[in-house]
């Protein structure tokens, strides 16, 4: 059913296609001989219908130059990669690009014409380029840029080395200065600071790593120089404390990074007596000793390793007993615990301590700068400055301290962290678990006795108001004036002026040594010598009293008044010109120690004492010939209270009772102590009661005040009993006198 005709007409289509095609080809085939084949891969171009060829740059994956396959890629040629094709010159690079290639100076170098790039050796005009004076450099400013061939490198400057962790002569070298611009503390002024300034700014320009020893000795040198007479660096206290601590913190500063640019050991012993002992190497384990005459040391060596330091460790200890010139006198702070301890002890409140040096003060540094708390304790061996034969007393004692920084840059001795592991005649052994500056100190404890303490203030306060009672009965009662009442009277003005003084500010509560300090000390000083030479007149006029009753009277009253007041004046004003500083201590407002200065009150106050013990001596004795001459039938009893009085109050107005202070060596002897704080503070009692109460004239004026106060009443009855009062005074005038006093 229709099969037969559809498929005829199938094949009749088929037939027709088959035949186009086949008439079709000549066609083609002439054309592709001339025409440019279509199906070229990039980067190529056509040679003809059938062909194609890779662009210059470009090579075909067969390596054939011209390819027919429809398979064939084109490739980038890499001109720079081996086997080298091209060639660039020297102090250049070859860079490649997609089918060609450049030429490029290397980095530190470029053209002379100023392009970028060139094509071949011809062209390379490459030529350092000097990044420093470019500017072309990343260094940083504590290095100085050096142009190399092709690149520069960064150094430190002359008297810098390396911070830690960085290397000298690398791009990204960072440098920190070994002599730091040194300048006066805040407040201190010192033409011979000043020239020690500018000698070591000297050695940091000149400085050479390779010279690190001779630095070291110079500048241990200057400093000797500048503490050997310290000239205008002897100022206030506080001033010199200050110039200390920058002393002592720059020269560890120093010395640590100057010790970085050696290896091994080295020490020096200055002529100054200054000694530096310098240990540099390669960390090890275990202990190592480090140690010189003045100090040695016993640490583990982990602790000297500083955190991100790179090459050797230093260790070292710097001990100079000059430096006791500047620390002089430097307060010290009881700690909570030592404290506690000695008012244990004693039995009493502890006020503080005086310490002095008693060995070279020795600066301790290392690598690690983190040094405030150790992991393992270091053990110290100070040599004394002087040997320990004399035994110490119980207020006395040897301690282990260190110089303690504060916020104002100044500093005090403390004992945090230290201790005394053991004491002999030559050295002190010490532990601490901190590092610092160190040295042994003599320490004299200030135990208050609360006893003695209300002794002194209750009698002077008393001698206060009988000295006021003196100075107005010398001024208002009439019949004893005299000259031995002025000499009275002015004692009794320069002890009461002086037991004010004493009494209101002997004690410096702020432990500082200032301006007030000073003032008080002076004028204790000024009034206690006036005191003094007023006794001495008082001497003068007995002796022209008693011995050369015959030959005329004493000294004139601006005689008195000139020695009085004037010899006293004459000390103060030598003894402030040659020791200003003399004046004032730590824990009291009166005259210092050291270099003899408090002779300046004792060598006088010696000397009258002496010269009026004298005089008392040929009293007493004037005095018991005179009474046997008078009536050598007095009873012997009555001569002896007589003599006795009067020896009393001789030995109270002439100064003889200071006698027991000037044997007062030791503090500890309770009973000189309580003796003359009883005699000397109650003299202004004495005084009233044996120039006031005991002379008959001043009694009589006494009552006679008495009675004006009174009033009407008792004067009747004073009235009534003149009569037998009279006559009773007319028949005790017909006997020997007792005392006139």
């Amino acid at each position: 059913m229709g099969g037969p005709h559809r498929s005829g007409e199938f094949l009749s289509f088929l037939f027709f296609h088959v035949l186009c095609v086949l008439l079709t080809l000549p066609e083609v085939g002439s054309q592709n001989s001339t025409a440019c084949a279509r199906w070229c891969p990039p980067n190529s171009s056509c040679v003809n219908g059938t062909s194609c060829r890779c662009l210059p740059g470009f090579s075909s994956s067969s390596g054939s130059e011209i390819f027919t396959s429809l398979l064939e890629s084109c490739d980038d040629i890499n001109e720079c990669g081996p086997p080298l094709t091209v060639s660039c010159g020297q102090s250049a690079d070859c860079k490649n690009t997609e089918g060609s290639y450049y030429c490029m100076c290397i980095p530190g170098y470029a053209l002379v014409s100023g392009a970028p790039t060139f094509r071949n050796e011809s062209e390379n005009m490459c030529q350092d380029v000097d990044e420093c004076s470019s500017g072309q450099h990343r260094c940083h400013s504590s290095t100085v840029c050096s142009n190399t061939v092709g690149s520069y490198t960064c150094r430190c400057r002359r008297g810098w080395l390396p911070k830690p962790g960085f290397q000298d002569k690398r791009v990204t070298t960072v440098c920190e200065e070994i002599f730091a611009t040194w300048t006066a503390p805040p407040g201190i002024k010192s033409q011979n600071l000043s020239r020690f300034f500018e000698k070591v700014q000297s050695m940091s320009r000149d400085f050479q790593p390779d010279s690190a020893q001779e630095t070291i000795q110079d500048l241990i040198t200057s400093v000797d120089d500048l503490l050997k007479i310290p000239g205008d660096l002897g100022m206030d206290l506080a001033a010199r404390h200050r110039i200390a601590t920058f002393l002592l913190s720059n020269l560890e500063e120093v010395l640590r990074m100057l010790a970085k640019t050696m290896n091994g050991s080295f020490t020096y012993h200055s002529p100054g007596d200054t000694e530096l002992s310098l240990v540099v190497q390669e960390p090890v384990n275990g202990n190592i000793t480090v140690g010189q005459s003045h100090a040695r040391m016993l640490l583990n060596w982990t602790m000297a390793i500083g955190a991100r330091e790179s090459g050797p460790t230093v260790v070292g200890i710097l001990s100079s007993p000059n430096m006791q010139k500047l620390l002089a006198n430097a307060s010290f702070d009881l700690d909570s615990e030592k404290h506690a301890e000695l008012e244990k002890i004693h039995g009493c409140p502890v006020r503080g301590a005086k310490v002095s040096l008693f060995t070279a003060v020795s600066s301790v540094f290392l690598s690690n700068r983190n040094t405030d708390k150790l992991d393992f304790n270091v053990t110290f061996a100070f040599s004394h400055l002087q040997e320990t034969q004399q035994k110490l007393g119980p207020r006395q004692e040897l301690i282990c301290a260190f110089w303690k920084n504060d916020n104002s840059g100044s500093g005090s001795w403390a004992t945090s962290g230290c201790w005394k592991l053991g004491s002999g005649n030559k050295s002190t052994t010490c532990q601490c678990n901190h590092l610092s500056s160190f040295a042994v100190l003599m320490a004299h404890y200030d135990v208050e006795d609360p006893k003695l303490a209300l002794i002194t203030k209750v009698g002077l306060a008393l001698s206060l108001v009988c000295l006021l009672l003196c100075i107005l009965t010398f001024l208002l009662v009439r019949p004893i004036q005299g000259s031995r009442t002025t000499v009275h009277l002015h004692l009794c003005i320069c002890l009461f002026v002086g037991s004010a003084i004493f009494l209101a500010g002997i004690e410096n509560e702020g432990g500082e040594v200032g301006m007030r300090c000073r003032l008080v000390a002076g004028l204790l000083h000024y009034c206690f010598l006036a005191a003094f030479c007023w006794m001495s007149l008082e001497g003068v006029e007995l002796y022209f009293l008693v011995v050369r009753v015959f030959q005329g009277e004493g000294l004139k009253k601006r005689w008195l008044c000139l020695i009085g007041y004037g010899v006293p004046l004459l000390i103060v004003a030598i003894s402030a010109a040659v020791n200003s500083q003399g004046y004032g201590r730590t824990l009291y407002c009166w005259l210092e120690h050291d270099k003899g200065f408090l002779w300046s009150f004792l060598g006088p106050v010696t000397f009258i004492v002496l010269c009026n013990a004298v005089i008392f001596v040929i009293t007493v004795w004037k005095l018991t010939q005179k009474f046997s001459e008078i009536n050598p039938d007095i009873k012997k009893l009555k001569k002896a209270r007589v003599l006795t009085i009067t020896a009393i109050a001789q030995l109270v107005v002439l100064g003889c009772t200071w006698v027991f202070g000037l044997f007062l060596f030791d503090p500890q002897s309770w009973v000189l102590s309580y003796t003359f704080t009883i005699l000397n503070c109650l003299q202004g009692l004495f005084l009233f009661v044996l120039y006031c109460l005991l002379n008959k004239k001043v009694r009589e004026e006494y009552r006679k005040w008495a009675c004006m106060v009174a009033g009407n009443k008792y004067s009747e009855f004073t009235t009534s009993t003149s009569g037998s009062g009279s006559s009773h005074s007319q028949t005790r005038a017909l006997r020997p006198s007792e005392s006139g006093m």
